[in-house]
C-alpha cells in the first residue's frame, strides 16, 4: 500500500474540492489498455501529491502530511481507458478516511470507482497527562505539547494554550487525548436563579437593571433573564457575568 509523505507545510482541516478543482486527467501508458488496480493506484497517488501540495496554505500551524492509498478490489475488471480523471466525491474532502472516485472519461465503455484514502495531518497539540473529570477547569498542568494526528478526529484541534486554560471540561476526558474544541467549554458565571445585572444598550447610552437569570450562563452565551417587573429579556452574558441586552 502506497504511503506518500509530504514536506511540511501549512494546510486547513477543511480543504475542499475547489482545491483539487483544476486536477487534470491522466493519461495511461500505453493508450487504451485495460487499466490495472496498480495502475489507478499510481495514477491516485500523482494527482493527491498535486492537489495537497498546491492548495492554499490557510493554517498557520505547520503540518506534516501522509496519505495512505487503499487498493481496490482486486476482482474489478475495468475496460480498456485512455484517459482517467481522479475527483473528490461530493461531500468528501482530504481529511481524515475518506476515497476518491477514478473515471474513464475516454474510451469504449465508461466506468468509475472509488479508491479509499486515508490522510494524516501531523503537527502539535496539547495532549492530556491525566484524566479530567466533566465541569473541572483545565490548568497549564493538565496537557503538554506533543504531535497528533490532527485529521483523526473531524473536530478542530485546540492549537493554542490561551484557548483551553482555564475552560471546563464539557464531558469526562482521558489522558492521552489531544484536546479538541468540543472538549471544553467557557466556566459557568452563575447558575439559573441566580441574581444578574442587566445593561441595556442602545446608541450611546447605557442602562442598568437587574433580573433574576432563568438558565445558567457562560461568556457569549445567550440567555434569558426575568427583570424585577415581570418582563422576560435575551442577552449575552460578557466577561465579568452582567447580561448585555441590544435594544
Amino acid at each position: 500500500m502506497p504511503h506518500l509523505v509530504f514536506a511540511t507545510l501549512a494546510v486547513s482541516s477543511q480543504l475542499t474540492r475547489a482545491v483539487v478543482r483544476a486536477a487534470v486527467c491522466v493519461l495511461v501508458s500505453g493508450g487504451a489498455a485495460a487499466v490495472s488496480a496498480q495502475d489507478l493506484t499510481e495514477i491516485s497517488s500523482q494527482w493527491l501529491q498535486g492537489a495537497l501540495s498546491n492548495q492554499t496554505a490557510t493554517q498557520t500551524m505547520p503540518l506534516r502530511m501522509e496519505v495512505q492509498v487503499g487498493r481496490l478490489d482486486p476482482r474489478l475488471n475495468l475496460a480498456p481507458c485512455q484517459r482517467v480523471e481522479p475527483y473528490l466525491p461530493s461531500g468528501s474532502k482530504l481529511w481524515g478516511r475518506t476515497r476518491i472516485g477514478m473515471r474513464c472519461v475516454e474510451g469504449e465503455r465508461p466506468w468509475n470507482v472509488f479508491l479509499p484514502v486515508t490522510i494524516k495531518a501531523l503537527g502539535p497539540a496539547w495532549v492530556l497527562t491525566s484524566n479530567v473529570s466533566m465541569g473541572e477547569q483545565l490548568t497549564n498542568e493538565h496537557a503538554m505539547e506533543s504531535e497528533v494526528d490532527w485529521a483523526e478526529s473531524p473536530h478542530s484541534i485546540i492549537a493554542m494554550p490561551d484557548d483551553w486554560v482555564g475552560q471546563t471540561a464539557a464531558r469526562n476526558l482521558t489522558a492521552g487525548m489531544a484536546l479538541r474544541q468540543t472538549m471544553v467549554k467557557a466556566p459557568q458565571l452563575f447558575k439559573p436563579g441566580t441574581g444578574v445585572k442587566v445593561l441595556a444598550q442602545g446608541g450611546g447610552f447605557t442602562v442598568t437593571s437587574s433580573g433574576k437569570a432563568l438558565e445558567g450562563g457562560s461568556a457569549g452565551q445567550t440567555v434569558r433573564v426575568r427583570m424585577d417587573n415581570g418582563r422576560t429579556v435575551t442577552g449575552t452574558v460578557n466577561q465579568q457575568g452582567d447580561v448585555v441586552v441590544a435594544q
